[in-house]
């Protein structure tokens, strides 16, 4: 072999060794950088799992208390109590002619062709018998079914109350059954069922309760 093909050879095998080297050397650097990274990572996952996550106390927490107002805590004044008169007068006195309630109509009806021109305790009365039948349970039970109930006032007319002139009295006969409705004068009768003039009984047996005018009134 010449020793320009000896050159030749070693110039060939120099630049073979060189190309095996620059292509092997930096995929084992690679291969090193990606294992070191996953068992970084995976290290990290490890870290992370459940077991080993650190417990976070729980932070206390103070509600501070509310403060009241005592105004506004303040039990409510009990409702005032019905106004108090010193006579029957006076109660009837206060109220006024308005007589849009049913029932209101049938007692200052009753009250009217009963007992107008009766003193005042008189009409009362009159009203206080027939509030008591329609609480009684031995006659109807309301105060309208009492005044037409058949047989027993005579001046109602096929069941129905007359007209009335609405003058002095029949105010006050609605004036007078507002109070006995309210319950805000006591009556001298009361717990009466029936009353009649002095020359006539009540055709049940009953316990005479009180005299006013020109009506006795019994229970």
């Amino acid at each position: 072999m010449t020793i320009l093909q000896r050159a030749a050879t070693i110039a060939v095998m120099t630049f073979s060794l060189a190309g095996l080297l620059g292509n092997s050397a930096p995929g084992q650097a690679t291969g090193i950088d990606r294992s070191t990274t996953n068992l970084t990572a995976l290290a990290n996952l490890n870290a992370l799992s459940p077991q080993n996550v650190p417990q976070i106390a729980p932070v206390a927490t103070t509600v501070a208390p509310v403060e009241t107002n005592a105004q506004n805590t303040a039990v409510s004044p009990a409702v005032a109590e019905a106004e108090e008169f010193d006579t029957l007068a006076q109660a009837v006195a206060a109220q006024d002619s308005a007589a849009a309630d049913e029932a209101l109509q049938c007692l200052a009806g009753a009250i009217y062709f009963e007992s107008k021109g009766e003193p005042l305790t008189g009409q009362l009365a009159v009203a206080e018998v027939i509030i008591n039948r329609a609480k009684s349970g031995r006659f109807p039970a309301n105060v309208c079914a009492v005044v037409k109930q058949r047989g027993q006032f005579s001046f109602v007319r096929g069941g129905q109350i007359p007209n009335i002139n609405a003058g002095t009295a029949y105010r006050t006969a609605i004036a007078v059954a507002k109070v006995a409705l309210a319950d805000a004068w006591n009556s001298p009768a009361d717990k009466a069922l029936y009353f009649n003039t002095p020359d006539r009984r009540p055709s049940v047996r009953a316990i005479k309760v009180a005299s006013i005018g020109n009506h006795i009134f019994y229970r």
